[in-house]
C-alpha cells in the first residue's frame, strides 16, 4: 500500500506526523508540497478524500490569505485555484493512503486511514 505524506520540513506538526508515520513502520512517499505545488485537480482530489470545504483545508493566517482578499471569496473553485497558485495557503501535513486522506492534526488523526 502505498502511503503520500504532503509534507513541509519547517512544520513541527508535519515533522511530527512524518516520525510517527516512521515508526509505525511506514516509508511514505514525501511530497514536499512547497516545492511541488500540487495541482487544483489534485488539490479538489484531497478535498474529496478529506471531506471538507476548501476553506477548511486554508491557512487562513497566512499573510497572501489577506492579501488576495480570500475571507470575501465565497466561490470553492476560486479557493482551490488560490490554494494551487499560493501552496502556503494549504494547510498540512496531508496523509494518503488507500483512497483516504487523513491530515495530521494532531499527527495521530492519520493513523485511522492507515
Amino acid at each position: 500500500m502505498t502511503v503520500t505524506i504532503y509534507h513541509n520540513p519547517r512544520c513541527s506538526k508535519s515533522r511530527q506526523t512524518l516520525a510517527l508515520l516512521t515508526e509505525k513502520g511506514v516509508e511514505p512517499e514525501i511530497v514536499e508540497y512547497l516545492k511541488s505545488p500540487p495541482s487544483g485537480k489534485e488539490i479538489a482530489d484531497l478535498l474529496g478524500m478529506l471531506g471538507i470545504e476548501p476553506r477548511a483545508l486554508m491557512r487562513t493566517k497566512e499573510a497572501v490569505y489577506k492579501e488576495l482578499g480570500l475571507a470575501q471569496v465565497d466561490d470553492p473553485k476560486a479557493l482551490v485555484a488560490a490554494m494551487a497558485e499560493n501552496p502556503i495557503l494549504i494547510e498540512r501535513p496531508i496523509v494518503v493512503s488507500g483512497g483516504k486522506a487523513a491530515l495530521g492534526r494532531p499527527p495521530e488523526q492519520v493513523l485511522e486511514i492507515l
